[in-house]
């Protein structure tokens, strides 16, 4: 990481959206960074989502368990840390050093291979990871199941403000100064909040269905992106570039709510 003092980092931190996750250490917040600060979108799933001490929360794609640490020190819940990419070793380590190894258990699991009892989760939340299986048509009928009758299960994801009706906008596709092409092809799992809307309304087990976007959620999104360039932790350089680009056209952070049936 760059020479940046511990007090730049929280200028650089700054976002007055989000007063839960300024208390945290901003070194650990950006040396953890695996896309938008996970912080900032538990805090903001966190508006809609009840949250009581003694929950069985799932936290599902957790990452390096920020979100995790965040909903067990914010909320007193008991969290199950749940990560594909992560291994459950590393994040244990995490954990510990936090002083949560009471609170949160590691998971190493896939997303169609779960290893939860149905019914067992008070809540379930995802940060920047659902969109990566969660579009499939019946995902949800799978993965509702891990929560009890009456549960809420709430997700931030990157998304749309409006479909892509045709060929990528070209402010998106070309390329940039990094040389490389600024849509992926695995952005194609970005939708509207309308899309999503309809994905959960569908669904007969469901209710109590909202999504919605982070007003100036670009904006966030890019603050987040330029604190992780500066202090070195990470290179991508076209996930800057698009943002700023883009400046909220297309490229939104999605919230989706729903509440099993009784």
């Amino acid at each position: 990481m760059n020479k940046l003092t511990k007090k730049r980092m929280q200028e650089l931190l700054k976002n007055d959206k989000f007063p839960r996750s300024a208390k945290y250490d901003p070194e650990w917040v950006l040396s953890n960074n695996m896309g938008p600060n996970a912080l900032w979108l538990t805090e903001w799933l966190c508006e809609k989502i009840e949250l009581k001490p003694g929950m069985r929360v799932l936290d599902m794609g957790c990452g390096k368990a920020m979100s995790s640490v965040f909903l067990a020190k914010e909320y007193g819940v008991k969290v199950w840390a749940n990560d594909l990419w992560i291994s459950a070793t590393e994040n244990w380590l995490r954990i510990m050093e936090a002083g949560l190894e009471n609170q949160i258990c590691p998971i190493h699991a896939e997303a169609h291979a779960l290893p939860y009892a149905e019914g067992f989760f008070d809540a379930i939340v995802s940060l920047d990871s659902y969109q990566y299986y969660g579009t499939d048509d019946l995902y949800l009928l799978y993965f509702h199941k891990f929560l009890k009758p009456g549960g809420q299960i709430g997700i931030v994801v990157p998304g749309l403000t409006q479909a892509i009706a045709g060929p990528v906008p070209e402010h998106l596709a070309k390329n940039r100064g990094s040389g490389k092409s600024s849509w992926s092809d695995d952005w194609w799992c970005f939708h509207t909040a309308e899309w999503w809307q309809r994905h959960w309304d569908k669904m007969s087990f469901m209710k109590d269905v909202e999504a919605d976007l982070l007003p100036d959620g670009w904006r966030h999104w890019l603050q987040f992106e330029r604190a992780a360039l500066l202090t070195g932790k990470v290179s991508r350089t076209t996930d800057t570039e698009v943002i700023e680009a883009d400046a909220g056209r297309y490229m939104a952070l999605i919230r989706v709510l729903g509440r099993r049936k009784e």
